[in-house]
């Protein structure tokens, strides 16, 4: 009894920790762009990623002329994002313009059309400003007990700056349950709400003109 008593034990934990280890969904195997669609301001959508944007040395890259994004083809809801990213400071990938801006949106809603930029949350990456909030396309939050106004496109900013010089890998994370966001930049809280106004939806990584590489994208959902 106590032999079979042991095995039982040995295969729950096993599955116990098999299961916890799948909660957390790789969104770029760092292979390709498999699940992810590409939209560019001259282009317009497309079902090939690679057409925009390219995988290289387990890292996504983006670059090039013209403005654009990467959507995650899954909606998310109840989550733990976390993104590494770095800024590419090699001048030999072709650049839109120099200001050091990018973000990663969330919450995308599926209906939503593909346009720069859709409706939304932005975790703000941008020389200076890293860890904002932008709200788009009428999004809100209650932060610090006051809802944000809707608009196009309006700024929350930070509580604390902790970007790592350029050059350096940077880990956001996003944390959204029940309609209360948190964001996280390399360990420490750096923004925070509640009483969203959108609860669910894509991932998206932005391409503004400045080359941005991205190494890890994984999601954990919560119930």
């Amino acid at each position: 009894m106590n032999s079979i008593f042991r095995s039982l034990l040995i295969i729950l934990v096993l599955f116990s920790q098999n299961t916890n280890a799948q909660k957390r969904i790789k969104l770029f195997n760092q292979k390709d762009l498999k699940d992810w669609y590409a939209f560019g301001d001259e282009k317009g959508k497309q079902d090939n990623a690679a057409n925009l944007f390219s995988v290289e040395n387990n890292m996504i890259r983006m670059y090039g002329p013209k403005a654009g994004y990467l959507m995650s083809e899954q909606s998310f809801r109840n989550f733990e994002l976390t993104v590494e990213y770095k800024w590419n400071t090699d001048t030999n990938f072709v650049r839109k313009n120099n200001s050091k801006n990018s973000g990663v949106m969330y919450h995308v809603p599926a209906e939503t059309p593909d346009v720069l930029w859709p409706k939304g949350i932005q975790f703000q990456i941008k020389e200076g400003a890293t860890g904002d909030f932008v709200f788009l396309q009428e999004v809100t939050l209650n932060i610090n007990g006051t809802t944000i106004t809707p608009g196009k496109s309006v700024v929350s900013k930070r509580f604390a700056d902790a970007e790592n010089p350029i050059g350096e890998w940077n880990e956001l994370v996003v944390i959204s349950k029940n309609g209360k966001i948190t964001q996280k930049l390399n360990g420490k809280l750096v923004n925070e709400g509640t009483e969203s106004s959108v609860t669910e939806g894509r991932i998206l990584l932005q391409y503004e003109g400045f080359p941005i590489d991205f190494r890890k994208v994984t999601i954990k959902k919560h119930k």
